[in-house]
Formats: C-alpha cells, sequence, structure tokens
C-alpha cells in the first residue's frame, strides 16, 4: 500500500554543497525531487542523455538556461526538458526557490557534462 511521503519524510541529500533534494519517487521508471536552490545557486550546466524531464516551480524563481535562450518560471510555472537537450538551472532571485524535478526514466547517472 502506498503511504504519503513530504520532504519531512523523504530521502535527502545535497547537491552543489548548497541545494537540497528530496526524492518525493524513486523507481526504475519515475523519478519525482522536491528541490530547493538557495539565492545565486546554480546547477552545472549538462544535457542527458536519455531522461526526459519536466521542472515545476512550487515557490520562488527558476531561471532555465538554453543554448540559446534563458526562461524565467515564477511559481506554478513549468518547463520541459527533452533528452539532449544542454540546460542548467539557476535562482537569480534574492530569496530561496523551491521546485520539482520529474524524470522519466530517472536522470541519476544519466548526466552528461
Amino acid at each position: 500500500m502506498s503511504e504519503a511521503i513530504s520532504t519531512a519524510t523523504a530521502d535527502h541529500y545535497v547537491w552543489g554543497e548548497i541545494c537540497d533534494g528530496w526524492h518525493l519517487v524513486r523507481s526504475q521508471e519515475l523519478s519525482v525531487i522536491e528541490e530547493r536552490m538557495p539565492a545565486g545557486g546554480e546547477e552545472q550546466r549538462h544535457w542527458h542523455q536519455h531522461a526526459r524531464q519536466f521542472f515545476y516551480v512550487l515557490e520562488g524563481e527558476l531561471t532555465m538556461q538554453f543554448d540559446d535562450r534563458s526562461v524565467a518560471l515564477k511559481s506554478r510555472r513549468g518547463i520541459e526538458i527533452a533528452p539532449g537537450q544542454p540546460h542548467q538551472a539557476k535562482n537569480l532571485s534574492h530569496a530561496d526557490t523551491r521546485f520539482l524535478v520529474i524524470s522519466q526514466p530517472p536522470s541519476h547517472g544519466d548526466r552528461q557534462t
């Protein structure tokens, strides 16, 4: 039977030394992670060979940087990232941002720089 999950009960990890991630769903077919990125935080530019991702902002603002453009996502907005598409998530605001990263298949081990 499925159980309710939250950041209080999910497996937690730290990435980039300052960002938090919580595995809300972690299976061979699907990954759903809630992440917190502080002001000024960013991930390394990368792409995924197999994973299709959807970033959905819960609170704050997240900027997705692509080769030719950047997209600012405010709360309750999202963007799909196709496999092979180089991208970089950045928090250019002055406050924390929280967002979901949904990956199918899971992106861990699929990251290319």
